[in-house]
């Protein structure tokens, strides 16, 4: 089960990730020329040989960015998800089966491809929300979660 600390939530906080984020996609693009839609940058680094270091530098620091906050900042992040092995075995195989179908992930058309006004990423991040909307009530509905 997925949980959220709203009580804790602050505009802030929301603003300053977002803004890492975006100075984040903006680096990745001018240094690389190319998008920073997670997928492909996984995809890439698994199957080509010549961005590799470039995508599995930008992977280590997706990974290490909230241990250093929370090193720094010498914080717990709250953060919990299902211990359901299947759930996860299938959600994942859905994730990767969607990546390839839609041609990119949320970061990629939720954010870079939103940011360019693609139609194309617009509607697939409409589609990704709607269909998580979805699987989080059923999955609640089922008990699940």
């Amino acid at each position: 089960m997925i949980t959220i600390d709203i009580v804790n939530f602050t505009p802030y906080s929301a603003f300053s990730g977002g803004l890492l984020i975006g100075i984040a996609v903006i680096l990745f693009f001018i240094s690389t020329g190319r998008i920073a839609g997670i997928s492909s940058i996984v995809n890439n680094t698994l199957t080509n040989t010549t961005n590799w270091l470039s995508n599995f530098l930008f992977l280590i620091g997706l990974v290490l960015g909230p241990i250093v906050y929370a090193f720094i900042l010498n914080k717990n992040i709250p953060f919990s998800v299902t211990t359901s092995l299947p759930l996860i075995i299938i959600g994942g195989i859905l994730v990767g089966l969607g990546t390839k179908i839609g041609s990119g992930c949320t970061s990629g058309h939720g954010i870079c491809g939103i940011s360019r006004f693609s139609f194309r990423s617009i509607l697939a991040t409409l589609i990704f929300m709607i269909v998580a909307m979805i699987t989080v009530f059923e999955l609640k509905w089922l008990g699940l979660t």
